[in-house]
């Protein structure tokens, strides 16, 4: 197949409503082409800067010690590169974080801090690695979420939505029982309405005069500034400083660009032979529904406060169906290589290693290797639970979808090449950065 041909083909493959498998070397589909750009909500330049601040401002959190961008900071690709993150309860930053010995965290995230790249594209409707915030017009809120009833109106998306849930979790950054008033709304169940841990979050933002006058800015002069608005101006910012659709991939396919040649040998390979597009396929390389592949579980797991077991079920936790145990998410893939570890937990500490998983994942699960992953030392937890029990092991095994593949040593590389070739520079550094100072006056994570 010549370069074009395959240029053009991949072009369709990304924009067809169905999934193609790489065609033979006659294919000369010419439809699609160029590609159209993904679709973008047009963004109030106000409001994303004051999302921006918002973003790495911990007075967002219960104790003022975590902010959103605590686990999803630039300097790790939008997560914390780490396996599973600690928020409060925890100093520093990144793999250098450590927990507070007068303030031990309660419990690890149980799931890896997911990357932040083009979540403002209006095809990502569902959130988290189990779906469980997604778009629904049938909801008064437009939202199916963990809140149900309780959901208010008025977060401009899923992804604003998305981004606000984290100030209600204990483990991240809400805090332990009773050490501050947004805990102890949480612990008592007061999350929305009046003197929720929303609106008590609101009223400290509010109280602060320059968040005061930029909210003036974008939703009134003296407009009540409720947590949607909150919500609202950090997904502006998410939206806008993490856009990637630069790469060289992108490029090969608008102009022509050519790909360095172990890149676009893996570029074959991700549409052939690999069978990568079955699942990560569209724009940013993913279909955005939730798939079983023997993924390793290390950590608590997810689950209720007052549960004790350390499973984690996917999709299965949402849906109540038992076909979809063990599912989770499909990643997107812009920006792979600098968001390490992989997998829903983590698991796997490298791009190289997460690929060879996708080859034989049951084999990969047998012979899992707890080294592998990236956790900061929490004294009392065994984070090696569910791998070693061979009932839950079966049970992950049993689940898988994916059939066992043979590629060579070389054809593992180019894969890797070409999964490097999706980085959008820009959008690694952000259109901002990191502000040097906030509002509030707390310290920001550098």
């Amino acid at each position: 197949m010549g370069d074009k041909t395959l240029r053009n083909w991949v072009i369709v493959a990304l924009t067809s409503a169905s999934v193609l498998s790489l065609p033979c070397a006659g294919f000369s589909q010419e439809q699609g082409f160029p590609p159209a750009p993904p679709s973008f909500a047009e963004v109030d330049p106000a409001e994303a800067e004051l999302g921006w601040l918002l973003f790495y401002d911990p007075i967002l959190s219960g104790s003022k010690e975590v902010a959103c961008a605590t686990c999803h900071h630039p300097r790790f690709g939008t997560s914390d590169g780490l396996s599973l993150g600690l928020g409060d309860g925890a100093h520093g930053l990144g793999p250098d974080r450590k927990p507070d010995p007068k303030n031990m965290p309660e419990e690890r995230v149980p799931r890896n801090a997911t990357a932040l790249f083009n979540l403002g594209a209006a095809e990502f409707t569902h959130m988290f690695h189990d779906g469980r915030l997604e778009a629904d017009p049938s909801r008064p809120s437009g939202l199916r979420t963990p809140l149900e009833d309780d959901m208010v109106v008025g977060f401009d998306s899923a992804l604003a939505a998305q981004a606000m849930f984290p100030v209600l979790s204990p483990d991240e950054m809400a805090g332990h029982y009773s050490e501050n008033d947004i805990a102890q709304a949480v612990r008592q169940g007061f999350l929305t309405g009046e003197n929720g841990a929303w609106e008590k979050i609101s009223a400290r933002v509010a109280a602060i005069p320059d968040y005061r006058q930029r909210f003036d800015a974008v939703i009134g002069a003296g407009e009540a500034i409720h947590f949607t608005d909150i919500a609202n101006a950090i997904a502006a910012f998410i939206s806008v400083e993490w856009r990637a659709d630069d790469s060289p991939f992108d490029r090969y396919l608008r102009d022509g660009a050519p790909l360095q040649a172990q890149a676009m040998a893996g570029l074959k390979l991700f549409y052939g032979k690999g069978g990568c597009s079955r699942c990560h396929s569209g724009p940013f390389q993913t279909d955005h529904q939730f798939h079983a592949i023997a993924m390793p579980q290390i950590g608590p797991g997810k689950k209720g406060r007052f549960e004790s077991h350390y499973h984690d079920m996917g999709r299965m936790r949402v849906t109540g169906r038992p076909e979809d145990a063990y599912r989770f998410r499909t990643p997107p893939l812009r920006n792979v290589t600098q968001t390490a570890p992989y997998g829903h937990d983590g698991a796997y500490a490298t791009l190289e290693a997460v690929v060879r998983h996708h080859l034989d994942p049951v084999a990969s699960l047998r012979a899992y290797d707890p080294a592998q992953a990236l956790l900061p030392d929490l004294p009392g937890h065994d984070d090696w639970l569910a791998i070693s029990d061979t009932n839950e092991l079966s049970a992950i095994a049993a689940a898988n979808e994916l059939e066992p593949l043979a590629l060579t040593e070389a054809e593992i590389a180019q894969l890797v090449a070409f999964l490097g070739a999706l980085t959008d520079d820009q959008s690694l550094k952000g259109r901002r950065g990191v502000p040097k100072s906030v509002p509030s006056g707390l310290p920001v994570d550098q």
